[in-house]
């Protein structure tokens, strides 16, 4: 029998038992919950880094938005709140898609 020990998806159990086979699950506290919500995003982030493709990293960049959703309402807030965040962060310092690469400064 594989151990895992890790943070899964919700619905994760029931495609599990639906294959005939039993899947052991615990309620994580709220620490440990941060604790693998941060792991997992560690292991999202190295698998949209080794993506070779489009659809790869697409699949990856899900997951890893799906992790941002959690880890927004873990700190009491919202992606909205967060977006809002990132906006203002955008017009005040700009944002990544002029692909501006800094060498030094003088």
């Amino acid at each position: 029998m594989p151990t895992y020990n890790k943070l899964i998806r919700d619905k994760i159990p029931g495609i599990i038992e639906i294959t005939g086979k039993k899947a052991n699950t615990a309620t994580l506290s709220d620490e440990d919950y941060i604790n693998e919500l941060r792991k997992k995003t560690k292991e999202e982030l190295q698998e949209y880094l080794a993506a070779d493709n489009d659809r790869d990293a697409l699949e990856e960049l899900a997951d890893l938005l799906e992790l941002m959703h959690a880890l927004t309402n873990v700190h009491g807030s919202t992606i909205e709140d967060v977006e809002k965040i990132r906006e203002k962060k955008a017009e005040q310092r700009g944002g990544f898609n002029d692909r501006v690469f800094l060498i030094d400064v003088d």
